[in-house]
């Protein structure tokens, strides 16, 4: 199950004589749609990132597809980041199953090779918190939700405030072609800010809509539980 995530490891980000192509979607129907929606659509580094922009309760936010920033994510990288600016900054994250267990492994390896049991900051966030935090669950989501993801964090009261049942709807809600449970997919919420990461290969609408709606739906969840500074 977890061979894939293991290659992606073992292997460099680029490999000699691969190509690195620009977002299959950075022209036609991506730039449709953002009209559509309102959304601002720019191109980066010779074409070959692409950045949408828009608000979520009054809030600015920003997603890009592009060069993956992470050696776990193979083609095309999602990527999205809102600043809440937050009243109460609980530190969570919902991780697909198969990449928290590739990440767990490696990340506590790492650390017990160093001796250290403190952040380590050449680790990559995620990997810091697998380290750090428990894995919680509770009753209210339904079983699909638990098969696909985990839930890391700081607090379970927290985590289930923001989780809630429309965000896990949206988490379970793909649509054709559904990405499989093993394709890595990540959001935190951390310091008030919201994060998605996740693997878009091949690219296609359908994914990075759903992806957008799951993304502002968890800076709604957040800002309705957690509240906001002006």
């Amino acid at each position: 199950m977890f061979n894939r995530i293991k290659k992606a490891f073992s292997r460099p980000a680029k490999e000699e004589g691969e190509a690195v192509t620009p977002s299959q979607l950075a022209h036609g129907p991506m730039s449709e749609w953002a009209g559509t929606q309102g959304f601002a659509l720019s191109l980066h580094g010779d074409g070959q990132t692409v950045a949408l922009e828009g608000k979520v309760g009054g809030r600015q936010w920003r997603m890009e597809a592009g060069r993956p920033t992470r050696n776990y994510i193979r083609g095309e990288e999602l990527r999205a980041r809102a600043d809440l600016r937050l009243a109460h900054e609980p530190s969570l994250m919902v991780i697909n199953r198969p990449l928290k267990s590739a990440l767990e492994r490696r990340a506590y390896a790492t650390l017990t090779d160093t001796l250290r049991t403190t952040s380590t900051p050449d680790l990559p966030e995620e990997m810091r918190w697998l380290a750090m935090y428990e894995e919680m669950a509770w009753d209210s989501l339904p079983e699909p939700f638990w098969e696909r993801y985990a839930v890391i964090g700081d607090s379970r009261e927290d985590a289930a405030a923001w989780v809630d049942t429309a965000l896990a709807a949206a988490l379970t809600g793909w649509p054709a072609p559904v990405p499989s449970a093993e394709v890595p997919f990540l959001l935190l919420l951390a310091r008030g800010k919201a994060y998605l990461r996740m693997e878009h290969a091949p690219p296609d609408m359908g994914t990075l809509q759903h992806a957008l709606q799951v993304f502002t739906t968890s800076c709604e969840s957040a800002l309705a539980a957690f509240s906001s500074r002006a």
